[in-house]
């Protein structure tokens, strides 16, 4: 769907992307980027120092293309970094366990009860992850714009959504809101 909606605007369309150019910009290992925005905190309860250093880099990576302004950024944490920032549109797409568990199973091969645990896991993990980081449960809806359940939905008719959403005069940038992102 990101694709899509970048590619009907002449949007960029940046995602994982974002955790390699911070890596090279930074000179930190990709691996330990991938974790920092995607574990959870220990047992022992608080992120180190350099969990929260990669999390600001990969902030920063991020922020340097929002800067340009129309991008279209689909992936973990973008609603977080870009809190307060008038003009970007959050979305956040969700589907039915069931849905989730079949794209797992044909994405990675493997069978319905591993995907679901799976996929249980890193629902979790990222829950955790944005209550200790922010203060917020990810499926708290007052941290997106827009909610979508795609379960009738398609593609095209999600995308039609959000094009509709990001043409109102609210998500027009300003000079005011792009002093936010400078």
């Amino acid at each position: 769907m990101a694709e899509k909606l970048a590619q009907t605007f002449g949007y960029e369309c940046i995602s994982r992307d974002i955790l390699v150019e911070a890596s090279e910009q930074f000179n930190i290992p990709e691996i330990k980027l991938v974790r920092a925005i995607h574990d959870a905190p220990s047992v022992f309860g608080r992120f180190t120092y350099g969990k929260e250093r990669y999390i600001a880099y990969i902030r920063a990576a991020l922020l340097a293309h929002v800067q340009k302004d129309n991008v279209v950024y689909h992936g973990l944490a973008g609603h977080f970094f870009l809190q307060g920032v008038p003009h970007v549109l959050k979305v956040r797409i969700i589907a039915d366990m069931e849905d989730r568990v079949s794209e797992e199973m044909k994405r990675e091969n493997i069978s319905a009860e591993k995907a679901r645990h799976i996929l249980k896991k890193d629902d979790e993990e990222r829950r955790k992850w944005s209550l200790h980081l922010y203060g917020h449960d990810t499926q708290d809806a007052s941290l997106y714009d827009l909610v979508l359940h795609i379960q009738t939905m398609t593609v095209d008719d999600a995308v039609k959504v959000v094009l509709n959403a990001v043409q109102l005069l609210c998500y027009q940038t300003t000079p005011e809101s792009q002093m936010i992102l400078d």
